[in-house]
């Protein structure tokens, strides 16, 4: 049957008065949704490209597994825990979604992993961030994918401070995400012999950071962390810029930025700040197959989340595929069995507590003199192994790890 001809089909089921769960299970095919932040501050690093290249990983399985339809749904979060927690419930419940994918918020994270808890069903978590998603939080059927507050303040942190920034102030997006990248980042500052000298915590979505980069200001640290992405990353670094800060001898540390927000500040502003990623577009051949893929469909470069929902999903189907079935705990052992080789990585494994483990890189943004096309943004300069990157098994505190 032809996509136009099923489409068409599922359609009449529904005039005749069958409801979204009776519909998924007549038509016995997979049911994805995504949950993200299409129209804030997020939007950007996830959003509208999240869901292409989910469509993109469906389309690698010419929209259907084990000879059913593959179909997607998505909706915009607000960045909401209650929403996010409706949404799941609802999906999971009455509309026969399968598994949901992204997530834009450490709480909204958190939230549909209750769900995903209370209905057996899986949830693939490739925008939040923090570390306690597979620590104290873990879930029996969440996979967190792309990065995390733990990878990210380790890969970036540990090489800041080696270079002499021993004196910390954090600028911080004040819920779970934010806590948590000072938390970890905190930490490693501490382990490697420097200081952290305060914090000044700020509302998600903030317009004016001018009062905290004050106090950051006044605090006379040598490193100035951002523990914040998206927006508030980007205008953080422009208002740094306009009080003179960096020019008066402090230096900023983007614990999590992504190739938008280089692209959002342009290379004058960003040149030489040390960032980490999962995926850079320009690594190697497999990864620039993927964005000329990805730039013909958004005129842009894929962020890492956006590869990391292309790989997510199609993992998650190569799972379904595998096991013969779509039923969670078959699905969700598989995901662990399979290894993770696809555009995203070569190198991945999904742990016992939901953790996706790969390697991380390294980068410096490069002076503008030295890009040489658009999106060439990027010096590589190294790629960490997964289990130097992401938080030891043992020291997570996850209840599921014996």
């Amino acid at each position: 049957m032809s996509a136009t001809l099923r489409t068409a089909a599922l359609a009449l089921a529904g005039v005749v008065g069958l409801g979204g769960a009776a519909l998924a299970d007549a038509a016995g095919g997979v049911k994805i949704g995504l949950i993200s932040d299409f129209n804030s501050v997020y939007s950007d690093i996830g959003g509208q490209g999240n869901l292409e290249a989910a469509k993109m990983a469906i389309e690698d399985f010419h929209g259907e597994v084990l000879g059913k339809p593959i179909e997607i749904i998505s909706s915009d979060v607000q960045n909401k825990a209650d929403i996010a927690a409706a949404l799941a419930r609802k999906w999971y419940e009455n509309e026969g979604v399968d598994m949901i994918v992204d997530m834009p918020t450490s709480a909204t994270a958190l939230a549909a992993m209750e769900m995903s808890k209370t209905y057996e069903k899986i949830l693939i978590v490739t925008d939040a961030a923090s570390s306690d998603i597979t620590g104290k939080s873990c879930s029996p059927y969440t996979a967190h994918w792309t990065y995390d507050t733990y990878s990210n303040a380790h890969t970036v942190g540990s090489a800041i401070v080696k270079q002499g920034g021993d004196t910390w102030f954090f600028i911080t997006a004040d819920y779970l995400f934010g806590h948590s990248i000072e938390r970890d980042t905190g930490e490693v500052v501490k382990a490697a012999g420097g200081k952290v000298l305060g914090s000044a915590r700020a509302p998600l979505n903030t317009a004016d950071f001018s009062s905290f980069l004050l106090q950051a200001q006044n605090s006379k640290a040598k490193i100035i962390g951002l523990a914040n992405a998206g927006s508030d990353a980007i205008n953080t670094i422009k208002q740094a810029s306009e009080f003179g800060i960096t020019a008066g001898g402090q230096n900023l540390a983007a614990i999590v930025m992504f190739i938008s927000d280089i692209h959002s500040l342009g290379l004058k502003l960003a040149q030489g700040l040390i960032v980490t990623e999962a995926y850079y577009w320009d690594q190697n051949d497999r990864t620039r197959a993927f964005g000329k893929r990805f730039y013909e469909r958004m005129k842009r470069m894929p962020t890492m989340n956006q590869a990391a929902t292309y790989s997510s999903t199609l993992h998650y189907l190569k799972a379904v595929q595998a096991a013969g079935t779509k039923e969670t705990k078959a699905v969700y052992a598989k995901m662990h069995e399979l290894p993770v080789r696809d555009a995203f990585t070569d190198n991945g494994t999904l742990r016992e507590d939901g953790r996706m483990v790969h390697s991380m890189l390294l980068l410096q943004v490069k002076k503008p003199e030295e890009s040489k096309a658009p999106w060439d943004y990027y010096k590589i300069l190294a790629e960490v192994p997964g289990d130097e990157a992401f938080r030891p098994l043992k020291d997570g505190g996850c209840p599921l790890v014996k």
